[in-house]
């Protein structure tokens, strides 16, 4: 009775502890969100948005920044949720499950977890020096692919294990082939988990900074990019180009843009959490 006891304090304490630093932890995430909306919320507008920048803190703007994440959001996910869903399908519906299998499996485990840098590394001597990108968006996009390709594998797999076997079998009992089942029911179901790691590798894509800057993503940039082969910068650097200005004025400007930013990305992860809801109602039903 006594050991009993003794286990239910410390399970309470436990909970006390863990609420408290949840608490914490939101409170801190609050304070540091409500002094950027304080700082940048009267810097946004029209012109904010529509903007080059200047060296006048005043008409300095986002636009090369927002255009130029837009152009790596897309080529980013163009280059890798082919290669990614595909790469998951492959492995998840017909790889066979040997000591290579387990092996390739840890690889790209430990590999969403390598830090960004070193793909920007990576990225650097493939697309910039060896094939010849440049500073370009291309090699930007080729560069946070491999980025979120792990993300993007493990994900689609994910989704795929919880889809309950008992479709697969009823799909295969009524005669269809393999690539049949996989492309009309097992996919369709999955669809929601495979949107939400995109959504969410993505949305990780957008707030990189170090593989753009090592390879060699402008702080500057005076004109719109027009193509892939085009120099860029994007909101992260802008961001960050103007924090490390001494005036206030550009303080502020910092501040604006990771207000965009910040609802750019909680933008993203709503409808990711969004998708994640429905697909699995969609699964328990």
């Amino acid at each position: 009775m006594r050991r009993f006891k003794v286990n239910r304090l410390k399970d309470n304490a436990f909970k006390y502890l863990g609420m408290g630093c949840t608490i914490f932890v939101i409170g801190l995430l609050l304070i540091f969100i409500g002094n950027i909306l304080v700082d940048g919320l009267g810097r946004i507008d029209w012109d904010f948005i529509t903007s080059l920048p200047s060296r006048k803190a005043e008409k300095s703007g986002i636009l090369t920044a927002w255009t130029g994440t837009a152009w790596i959001l897309i080529l980013t996910a163009i280059i890798a949720i082919p290669l990614g869903v595909a790469a998951g399908i492959y492995l998840e519906e017909f790889g066979k499950k040997n000591r290579l299998a387990s092996i390739i499996e840890i690889n790209i485990a430990n590999l969403a977890g390598v830090p960004s840098i070193i793909y920007g590394l990576l990225g650097l001597e493939i697309f910039v020096r060896t094939l010849n990108f440049g500073g370009s968006l291309l090699a930007g996009a080729f560069t946070l692919a491999l980025l979120i390709l792990p993300i993007l594998i493990v994900a689609t797999r994910e989704a795929l294990k919880a889809v309950p076997n008992s479709l697969r079998e009823a799909s295969f009992g009524m005669g269809a082939t393999k690539w049949q089942t996989i492309w009309y029911q097992t996919l369709p179901a999955a669809s929601g988990g495979i949107m939400t790691g995109i959504i969410l590798s993505l949305s990780r894509a957008i707030g990189e900074t170090a593989p753009l800057i090592i390879i060699g993503a402008l702080a500057y940039v005076p004109y719109v990019a027009q193509s892939p082969m085009d120099e860029f910068t994007v909101l992260p650097m802008q961001i960050f180009n103007w924090a490390s200005r001494p005036q206030a004025d550009f303080l502020e400007n910092a501040a604006a843009g990771i207000v965009i930013l910040l609802l750019i990305v909680f933008t993203m992860n709503g409808i990711a959490v969004y998708l994640r809801n429905k697909w699995q109602k969609k699964i328990n039903w």
